[in-house]
């Protein structure tokens, strides 16, 4: 018998690949714990159409990630941090200022976690990568100023 599976089974199958399976092994243990369906034409147009949109639902959101990739690529983000003279900093610009600061100059709001930085502890330009989605990965300059206080 001819079934769709509907979760990765270890020993069996990946999720949506089309197995054989003998009749006891769908009846009485795929089928009753939902693990897979049969394979008739309406359920085999119904994982086609799921693929399709889940690869169209993909495009979008990688479309949209080089969209965003060009408006940062090359810009520089302005950060003010509280520090001595002579540019030494109290503390470390983190990514989650650099994150506040790309929302705040450039509208693009990115999670703290995507933010690649080095230690930052004194004033001047420091690169920074900013990752987007896989294999998108915007460079930028982070220009550090010092607030007197």
């Amino acid at each position: 018998m001819k079934v769709i599976l509907l979760k990765d089974i270890k020993g069996t199958g990946k999720k949506d690949q089309i197995i054989e399976a003998s009749d006891g092994f769908a009846r009485n243990f795929l089928f009753p714990k939902g693990l897979a369906k049969e394979a008739s034409a309406a359920n085999l147009n119904a994982v086609e159409n799921q693929k399709a949109a889940e690869k169209h639902r993909e495009d979008v959101r990688r479309a949209e990630a080089l969209e965003t990739c060009k408006k940062l690529a090359g810009k520089s983000i302005r950060i003010e941090a509280r520090g001595a003279e002579g540019g030494r900093l109290y503390g470390s610009v983190t990514s989650q200022e650099i994150a506040a600061a790309l929302e705040k100059q450039y509208g693009v709001k990115v999670e703290k976690r995507r933010i690649e930085v080095a230690n930052i502890r004194n004033a001047g330009d420091f690169t920074v990568s900013v990752w987007l989605y896989a294999g998108v990965t915007a460079e930028m300059t982070a220009k550090v100023e010092v607030i007197k206080g």
